[in-house]
């Protein structure tokens, strides 16, 4: 017996092959023949097509979007913080002379 190196089943292969599990119409057997994989393979793609399945129609991804988690107000007021303790420690350290020239 050969051994199989990992294979890479493209996204429109594995629904192929989900969907064919759907319908029922062959045996897992037969279908792990017909496509030539593993049936454990074409139940795991079959399961995962069933669980996003209600996805497809239901999805509350495509709704408003949630109001966002940061505060963009206290954002605003860290900025300008931030600019201040910037703008005094490079006032003080240039007085000092220990900025280089060019920042100066």
């Amino acid at each position: 017996m050969t051994k199989r190196t990992c294979r890479n089943h493209s996204p429109a292969f594995k629904a192929k092959v989900a969907l064919a599990a759907v319908k029922g119409e062959k045996t897992l057997a037969e279908q792990a023949q017909q496509f030539d994989v593993h049936p454990n393979q074409i139940t795991t793609w079959r399961g995962q097509l069933l669980e996003g399945a209600a996805g497809v129609f239901g999805s509350d991804s495509h709704s408003e979007p949630a109001e966002p988690a940061i505060d963009v107000k206290t954002l605003h007021a860290k900025i300008g913080e931030l600019t201040k303790a910037h703008d005094f420690l490079s006032g003080a350290l240039g007085k000092a002379g220990l900025l280089p020239s060019a920042k100066r």
